[in-house]
């Protein structure tokens, strides 16, 4: 072996030993929530309870976890844990059909509650994803009904969630089996202004984070009738839309088009 040869794998060598080792990186650990300090506390799970029943809520220190647009939280048929508080974005849940098509059956955004349909069977009867970078808090189903069982008002607290899902059902039913094409997006963009309101957007102008597609299936509707319906409003002066960008220019006009309240 030549004296160059040896020198350039001695080289090679010390290049190699000052390699680095790889090192592991730490382990995240879940951020935790506490109810009494949450913005959006009103709205959501401690909504009307007492102080001390909240302070109970955060010694469990519910987890949070963080969802990117796309991503499913959990599928239909799968096993019922938690429930799930809405803290950043919009979620989207949906039934698979028997002819494998999607029926979108709810928007859910901040500060709502998701996945009490699998309370009953034990198994959730829907999928539900998000449709942008989405935040929940991860509520232990069993920890709130053991909670209950010490806690005169958290029992009340969850009769008042699942009244809100019967509630939803039944807004549902009502768009799909008694109204025109007009009549339910007039409906559903009412229904979406209220709930931003309630928030603290404006009541008026908003992005929809769901396709035209998808609140045609939820409206049961066509995509065509959809797109048409908007066209119609803005021609009437009740909108300006631009793609997803909805600006409400009527307000009381696009009521008269739908005189009861849908909560």
């Amino acid at each position: 072996m030549s004296a160059a040869t040896l020198e350039s794998n001695v080289s090679r060598i010390h290049v190699i030993a000052a390699a680095p080792a790889a090192v592991e990186a730490p382990a995240v650990a879940p951020l935790k929530t506490q109810c009494s300090t949450c913005h959006l506390r009103d709205l959501c799970l401690p909504g009307g309870m007492s102080m001390p029943d909240i302070d109970r809520l955060d010694d469990m220190k519910f987890n949070r976890r963080k969802i990117k647009a796309g991503q499913t939280l959990y599928r239909e048929g799968d096993r019922f844990q938690f429930i799930y508080a809405v803290r950043i974005g919009t979620l989207k849940s949906s039934l698979m059909l028997a002819d494998g098509r999607e029926q979108v059956s709810g928007f859910h955004i901040a500060g709502e509650l998701v996945g009490l349909d699998g309370a009953a069977q034990g198994s959730h009867a829907s999928a539900t994803m998000a449709l942008e970078d989405t935040e929940i808090c991860a509520i232990p189903y069993a920890h709130l009904t053991d909670l209950a069982a010490s806690v005169s008002g958290m029992q009340h607290v969850i009769s008042r969630l699942m009244s809100r899902e019967i509630l939803r059902e039944h807004s549902l039913m009502m768009l799909l089996g008694s109204m025109n094409a007009d009549e339910r997006l007039a409906a559903f963009l009412l229904n979406l202004s209220q709930r931003y309101a309630a928030r603290g957007y404006s009541e008026r102008e908003f992005h929809l984070r769901m396709s035209r597609a998808e609140i045609g299936s939820y409206l049961g509707m066509k995509l065509e009738t959809v797109s048409r319906t908007f066209t119609a409003f803005q021609q009437q002066r009740l909108l300006e839309v631009d793609k997803r960008h909805i600006r409400i220019i009527d307000l009381d006009g696009l009521k008269r088009r739908f005189e009861v309240r849908v909560h």
